[in-house]
């Protein structure tokens, strides 16, 4: 099977991020093993999903993992002009089907070069790492690098988070995560509002507190230029409550992100917020007893990634792609989650950003060649 097979292969699994990868990661599974290549499964604690994980070549230290997820983002209110899950071939160099780009291009090279792996003479070896649910929040990362430190006697070296990244070098993404706040008030005529504490009135304040807390982080010098923006980030993107406008709203939920350059802390913004909100809480008790406000994690942290630009992985990927300029992105990815394994990390993958999460979804095919020139520079590299 060339990389198109492949692909159309995969793309035809409509896995969204939260639903069952069984049938579309067995597939992957059962091609690995009929090239005589051993796997290793990762379930989820009631064997609904699962990644994996296998190694081609020997088991010596030094080895490269390449990684990739099998879950894609849903296409329901996108108008798409042809079916998502079907690869479609234009004949203008474009390949059309959700997940293409993101990333099922990247596993389906990997998964095509595998016949060339096998058959080299690899000196060090070269891992597949497959994971599910990380469009919505890199969920199986961390087990995923957790069980391939704990399957192998030797220590890979390096990690190659197989993002759309137009085969460019990564060495930066931001961490991410999203929050829910609900806040209880107490209902009443909207002409009680001094009696009456109104969810909504402190939703705002809240919301605002959110705002200044990032203007904060600029003016203070919280600044990474290699970001865009080169600050991080607070985001209120959601909001409910209320029911007319004439009835103190007792209920409201709103929702939030944090996108933090490496150099800040979440857990610090956080507590910080949750500070306000007990002393918001504190405050409007005195009026009304119940007034409550709670902070619960709608999307889980994920890690930011910080690869210094000399290290070994960035002067591979250099020598593989020919690509020498570095870049950062603002999305989240697993790569955070590889180097706090202990793995030099860096994202690299065939495709563009611009064209995923949207409607006819493509990966050219100039991007795929680029990215089987660059694994079988792979081979070549961990043959000698």
């Amino acid at each position: 099977m060339n990389v198109q097979d492949i692909l159309t292969q995969l793309v035809s699994y409509p896995v969204l991020g939260g639903m069952s990868n069984l049938e579309i990661i067995h597939w992957i599974k059962n091609y690995i093993e009929s090239h005589g290549v051993e796997t290793y499964m990762v379930p989820n604690e009631n064997g609904t999903k699962s990644s994996l994980h296998c190694r081609i070549g020997p088991a010596v230290d030094g080895g490269v993992i390449l990684s990739g997820h099998t879950d894609v983002v849903p296409t329901e209110g996108q108008n798409w002009t042809t079916d998502p899950f079907v690869l479609i071939d234009k004949g203008d160099g474009k390949l059309y089907a959700r997940g293409s780009c993101d990333m099922k291009g990247f596993v389906s090279c990997c998964l095509a070069m595998l016949p060339e792996m096998v058959k080299a003479d690899l000196k060090k070896p070269i891992y597949f790492a497959f994971s599910y649910d990380e469009e919505i929040g890199c969920l199986a990362g961390p087990d995923l690098v957790a069980h391939i430190t704990q399957t192998y006697v030797e220590k890979p070296k390096f990690a190659i988070i197989g993002e759309p990244s137009s085969m460019e070098p990564i060495v930066g993404q931001k961490g991410i995560c999203v929050m829910e706040t609900h806040v209880n008030g107490s209902a009443g005529h909207s002409s009680r509002i001094k009696q009456e504490v109104s969810a909504i009135h402190e939703a705002a304040r809240l919301v605002i507190w959110l705002e200044e807390k990032m203007n904060d982080l600029i003016v203070n010098g919280h600044i990474d230029e290699r970001f865009d923006p080169p600050h991080s980030s607070l985001h209120v993107g959601k909001i409910q409550g209320g029911i007319a406008p004439n009835i103190i709203a007792d209920d409201v939920r709103f929702y939030w992100d944090v996108r933090v350059i490496p150099s800040d802390d979440v857990e610090e913004i956080i507590s910080e917020f949750k500070a306000f909100c007990r002393e918001r809480e504190q405050e409007k008790r005195k009026l009304f007893p119940d007034f409550k406000i709670d902070i619960l994690v709608d999307h889980p942290f994920v890690l930011p990634l910080d690869t210094a630009a000399d290290t070994a992985v960035v002067d591979l990927i250099k020598r593989l792609t020919g690509n020498h300029e570095l870049h950062t992105v603002s999305y989240a990815a697993e790569a955070g989650q590889y180097a706090k394994g202990g793995y030099e990390s860096i994202i690299c993958g065939p495709g563009s950003m611009d064209q995923g999460h949207r409607a006819d979804e493509y990966i050219a095919k100039d991007q795929l060649k680029k990215c089987l020139d660059m694994l079988r520079k792979l081979i070549l590299e961990h043959s000698n």
